[in-house]
């Protein structure tokens, strides 16, 4: 009996092809768009100390107490799978002294883990691609952004997103809304959701996020942000509005965009499909795009000195499925050694060598039945085929052949 072989893991994922195509589409883009915005680019260790998403992200999160992939290594020591980027940055900024390069602008990507139902658009191993800038205080930061985002989104040709935007106002709004919140949801506990009930006292906030129909009723009428709002505070969220308006970039007001944990201020925000889009068709009930905020006390918790910082991430796998299956690009030549001379062979592999040191792709087929070889690289849709036998050459495709064969190979003029 033959051994049975394993399976994947549930919640994980073999990309290929197209999917796997539009996937690297969807990081070929964010590194040339991060590049014009002058983002550098990090690496992070995939696995780190617990302690560093646990004082983060926050011991009650939801994340931290259900979600987090965590073990203990042969030291005793208590390790965790990164589930999120910001808060691995947020040590390495501290501990590799890249405070000297503040305001540091920087972008990743890679893959992230998180132990949670799958489902459509959502798995336990996904891949993220995520921009921060540590550092800044200024409005103009979280615009750099919102600009880069929007710029990103719409050089994927994802353009049936909008982008959502609230404050969350500084230290002391925020305090204040948060105060009125559990006024509010206190004289109606008995009627929410068991969720929201265990939140009212940890994190009143999230309960504006809540889809539970029992919540509903009671968001509407819930305090708003904007009635305790610092006059530092409103100027802020203006100069930031204003920075869009310049920009180009297109938003609405959602003053129930929140963000639960202490440590965000000011700007919070989410790109959401157009109700009816083809995007909100492909997401399904996973409708953030790409989301983020002003996380100003984030490098205190771990440790640091006070230092504002404002990022966003979005996840790779969903905006793959905006782009859409992508076909694999086309060679521009395909060379056939058309018998099994070793004349034919060497004249062929020099040739594949001087296109690929033109950049110009390129593939060769010299094996199997000599009178096949051309109908494989017909069908394979090469612009240009290059025929090498025993007693010569030839090239045939497209009536216009690109000049940079011909420079590659001058011998085929």
């Amino acid at each position: 009996m033959g051994k049975k072989t394993p399976q994947a893991i549930r919640g994980t994922q073999d990309i290929f092809g197209a999917e796997a195509e539009a996937f690297a589409f969807v990081v070929e883009t964010f590194e040339r768009v991060r590049k014009l915005y002058r983002f550098r680019r990090a690496e992070m260790p995939v696995f780190e100390k617990t302690e560093v998403f646990a004082r983060s992200l926050g011991e009650t999160t939801d994340v931290v107490s259900k979600e987090m992939y965590s073990f203990d290594d042969r030291g005793g020591e208590s390790l965790t799978l990164r589930p999120e980027f910001t808060a691995g940055i947020a040590r390495a900024f501290l501990t590799n002294g890249w405070q000297q390069h503040a305001p540091l602008k920087l972008a990743t990507h890679g893959p992230l883990f998180r132990y949670e139902r799958p489902q459509k658009g959502r798995y336990r191993q996904f891949h993220q691609i995520d921009a921060e800038i540590i550092g800044a205080a200024e409005p103009q930061a979280d615009v750099e952004l919102l600009a880069m985002a929007d710029h990103l989104l719409k050089e994927l040709g994802i353009r049936d997103v909008t982008l959502h935007l609230n404050t969350l106002g500084d230290g002391e709004s925020r305090e204040a809304w948060r105060a009125a919140l559990v006024e509010y949801f206190r004289a109606v506990k008995d009627q929410l959701s068991e969720d929201s009930q265990e939140r009212l006292e940890k994190n009143p906030l999230r309960i504006l996020d809540s889809k539970d129909r029992r919540d509903q009723p009671f968001l509407p009428d819930a305090p708003k942000i904007d009635d305790f709002l610092s006059d530092e505070a409103r100027e802020f969220f203006a100069a930031v509005t204003s920075g869009l308006d310049a920009a180009g970039v297109k938003w609405k007001r959602a003053d129930a965009l929140v963000r639960g944990l202490d440590y965000y201020r000011h700007t919070a925000f989410e790109f959401i499909p157009d109700e009816g889009s083809a995007s909100a068709d492909a997401l399904g009930s996973q409708s953030t795009v790409l989301g983020g905020g002003r996380y100003d006390g984030l490098i205190e918790n771990l440790g640091g000195p006070a230092t504002p910082a404002v990022g966003w991430a979005a996840g790779i796998e969903r905006l793959a499925m905006l782009v859409g299956e992508r076909a694999e690009p086309a060679a521009a030549a395909i060379i056939v050694v058309e018998d099994n001379s070793q004349a034919a062979l060497r004249q062929g592999m020099e040739a594949l060598t001087a296109l690929r040191n033109h950049n110009l792709p390129a593939e060769m087929i010299a094996t199997g039945s000599p009178r096949k070889r051309r109908d494989k690289a017909v069908k394979k849709g090469a612009a240009s085929i290059i025929t090498f036998h025993e007693t010569g050459h030839g090239i045939s495709g497209d009536e216009d052949i690109d000049p940079a064969i011909f420079e590659a190979l001058p011998f085929l003029r």
